[in-house]
């Protein structure tokens, strides 16, 4: 290790052993996880009928109503130019007419159905002299399109997602950032009137986001009654990991290491600063029209209640076994709540003897807690929700990208063919321990669940570490629920075109 490294390594607050062991995983890779099976209805997945999901809705309001703690976490760091890629190859491109059929073209045809549309209007009026019915009728698309990517445009192909206008309302149209500050406000408004939302951003669009909800937080309170606490937080550098070569030594420039960020799993990090019992977690850009909201509504109230019955019985089966008030009934209905509630499974239950065996309990109890919705998978299955085995030899639901799939044994790739649905990143956490305790998140994460992707830079290839993912392997030591949610609660924002779809143009 060179002078230099060490002085990096101090600027980022990274361990001299963390970087030698982010090294040699280049060298050993992650290992595929076991899995049991895909979760299915019946196998992990819980179904929720009328009466069982108004009762999950009542115990969520009564939660509000007796003070409880509630925040809404939303990962917002990323830039939207992922959304316009076939707008960039097309800017790059020769050719001036969109190829018939394309995404270029279908925008261009219904330009004027994008709730930027009247934004984009006046930014080609300012920089041609033409507005964009003028400029279609001489076939001067390119410009358009340059017009709502670059940056003496509206610099779309430069913001984070949730700063672009996605839905249109009379009174002006409205970006993801505003639309989860109305989400929040009709889901997670504590007795006094509050609601917290924290947003994860890039440290180059922070100012843009504080100067956004310095302007809509007024009106919003206004109209929906409300107080918002907002903040912001951006990745730590702490959590960046080196970046290798393809010989898997490490990659540097003008003789310095290069870190890259770890992914959305270092926000496990921030997500421990949260002072909150109760954490929404969603991404920014599912988000849909007040119109449109109704099923979200709801089904953020049933997972958020199914959350806190859960927890009432965890909290009511801990203060038994500290009191040491149980019976050997009260043990087997322990043993079957986390087998049918939590769907943990463990061989060595058989073998402990019955002191062991409330101390196993009270351990596998004792530890955040999360209810995921699921949905049905519409199209081609991959990654989602299975049951997986742990370090310690039990199995539990897990989230599981494809990368953590072993594509060569066939009984795994059976399994993802029968996949019945996927993770839409809906999720509701409890982090806070039955005494009120935060939970020290970063314990729970589970090292050998990161991966290892290509990349390249400034023409040289590189290998990148990515750290276990937010709802991956970085809440692998949780207890974990799986709900079915409706389709219609996630309606992601992945191409700018997905904004034409029925359900963002209402």
């Amino acid at each position: 290790m060179t002078p230099q490294d060490k002085t990096t390594l101090e600027e980022k607050g990274i361990a001299p052993e963390l970087l030698e062991s982010q090294l040699k995983r280049f060298e050993t890779g992650f290992p595929y996880l076991r899995i049991v099976d895909s979760a299915r209805v019946g196998n992990g997945i819980l179904v929720l009928d009328d009466a069982a999901r108004q009762q999950a809705v009542d115990r969520w309001q009564q939660y509000l109503a007796d003070g409880g703690q509630v925040y809404k976490f939303v990962p917002a760091s990323g830039a939207a130019s992922r959304m316009f890629k076939s707008l960039f190859a097309y800017l790059d491109g020769e050719a001036d007419t969109p190829k018939p059929g394309s995404d270029v073209e279908q925008l261009i045809d219904r330009i004027a159905d994008f709730a930027f549309f009247p934004e984009l209007d006046e930014t080609c009026t300012r920089l041609y002299d033409k507005d964009i019915a003028a400029l279609k009728a001489e076939g001067r698309t390119k410009e358009i399109v340059a017009a709502l990517l670059n940056k003496e445009g509206l610099s779309y192909g430069q913001l984070p997602k949730g700063l672009l206008k996605f839905h249109s309302y009379a009174e002006g149209a409205r970006t993801p950032l505003e639309e989860h500050l109305v989400e929040g406000a009709q889901t997670a408004t504590d007795k006094d009137g509050n609601v917290n939302l924290h947003f994860t951003v890039s440290p180059e669009h922070r100012a843009l986001f504080e100067r956004k909800i310095a302007a809509a937080v007024p009106g919003f309170e206004k109209a929906l009654g409300v107080h918002y606490h907002i903040s912001l937080s951006e990745q730590k550098k702490s959590t960046d990991t080196v970046a290798a070569n393809p010989d898997n030594t490490p990659f540097r420039e003008d003789g310095k290491l290069l870190f890259r960020p770890g992914g959305h799993g270092a926000l496990i990090q921030n997500l421990n600063d949260i002072d909150s019992a109760v954490v929404f977690i969603k991404n920014i850009d599912n988000v849909v029209p007040d119109s449109q909201r109704e099923a979200t509504l709801q089904y953020k109230k049933v997972i958020a209640g199914c959350l806190i019955e859960t927890h009432d019985r965890i909290a009511r089966y801990i203060d038994m076994i500290d009191r040491g008030a149980y019976t050997i009934d009260d043990v087997r209905e322990m043993i079957a709540f986390m087998h049918d509630t939590l769907n943990i499974r463990d061989e060595k239950l058989k073998q402990l003897e019955d002191a062991d065996l409330v101390l196993y309990i009270r351990a596998k109890l004792d530890r955040p807690l999360r209810v995921c919705g699921m949905v049905r998978n519409e199209g081609e299955p991959g990654g989602g929700p299975y049951i997986t085995y742990n370090p310690d030899g039990s199995t539990s639901p897990q989230i599981l990208e494809s990368t953590q799939i072993d594509p060569a044994c066939a009984e795994y790739k059976e399994m993802v063919a029968k996949a019945t649905h996927f993770n839409p990143v809906d999720l509701v956490c409890y982090i806070k321990d039955v005494k009120g305790a935060k939970y020290n998140l970063p314990d729970y994460v589970d090292p050998d669940t990161g991966f290892i992707s290509s990349k390249s830079r400034n023409g040289r290839e590189l290998r990148a570490l990515e750290l276990p993912g937010l709802w991956n392997g970085a809440m692998s030591d949780w207890n974990t629920i799986f709900v079915e949610v409706p389709v219609a609660t996630f309606n992601p924002v992945k191409t700018v075109n997905d904004l034409l779809r029925p359900v963002h143009q209402a």
